[in-house]
């Protein structure tokens, strides 16, 4: 594949991948992760050519240019795409498909100074998020997403989702956790929490133990309804209407004041929190 058809396949990716690309001039004057690619090549190139030191040259003056560091002997495939760039670190030996996406400050880095294998391998359509380092000659499979800040040290398969520090996969969405993720939901707004995400699947400790307490007050809200309609039939002169939605509003400043200083002196004691 000639010079020109490459350069026109990057700019068409990037137009499919950026919403803020507006033409082609744009992109091949402000796009350092696209600068950064193509000096790659020149580079990577020169390694297999074995002119190692003029290889490391070019890799050295693209860092100081763009603030991406690609080492010569890495692998790269068709279509990638780099955005914003600064701060990406890519080693020897990472593999990278074709079709694969980096955020700014991804290191695919190593976990020995042992000569090899060392680096990371990703298949093709991976996307990383920003912040996430993706560590040792670990495979990360075709169409997995690494969460943002996410540190990976095992294998991710087909289409799967990492998350987390250290990260861990996310569960497969089923009718069960979607129906469970509505209900925390519902309940979330109604006592204040929606600001977390109390997604079933999410890995936060803080944001599942919420979670669980959303599901424990669900239960108990439909326990306590069943009961006060089974005394209602016996005779018994209980109201069966729904518990009152709670409004913030309801409480003094003075209430509100304590809740923070009882919160604040939890999270003093508790360091986990």
């Amino acid at each position: 594949m000639g010079v020109i058809s490459r350069i026109k396949e990057d700019i068409a990716s990037i137009y499919h991948r950026d919403p803020a690309a507006r033409s082609a001039i744009e992109i091949l004057l402000n796009y350092p992760g696209m600068h950064a690619i193509w000096l790659h090549r020149i580079s990577f190139k020169l390694w297999k050519r074995r002119w190692f030191l003029f290889a490391r040259c070019i890799s050295t003056f693209s860092r100081w240019l763009t603030g991406v560091e690609i080492h010569p002997g890495a692998t790269i495939g068709r279509r990638f795409f780099i955005d914003h760039g600064m701060g990406v670190v890519i080693g020897e030996t990472a593999e990278i498909g074709d079709d694969c996406t980096l955020y700014h400050g991804v290191t695919l880095g190593g976990t020995t100074w042992q000569s090899g294998k060392r680096h990371p391998t990703l298949g093709n359509n991976v996307v990383v998020g920003a912040g996430a380092k993706v560590l040792g000659p670990i495979v990360i499979r075709d169409g997995a997403r690494v969460g943002s800040n996410s540190v990976v040290v095992k294998e991710v398969p087909e289409e799967r989702t990492v998350l987390g520090i250290p990260g861990r996969i996310v569960a497969q969405p089923t009718e069960e956790s979607e129906e469970k993720t509505q209900r925390r939901t519902e309940m979330a707004k109604k006592y204040g929490f929606d600001a977390y995400a109390v997604s079933p699947d999410n890995p936060d400790p803080v944001a599942n133990a919420i979670g669980q307490m959303m599901d424990h007050m669900h239960l108990m809200d439909s326990k306590l309804q069943e009961v006060c309609c089974e005394v209602q039939q016996m005779g018994g002169e209980v109201c069966t209407e729904k518990l009152p939605e709670l409004e913030i509003e309801e409480f003094s400043d003075d209430e509100l004041a304590a809740a923070e200083r009882r919160q604040k002196g939890m999270e003093e004691f508790d360091p986990i929190i």
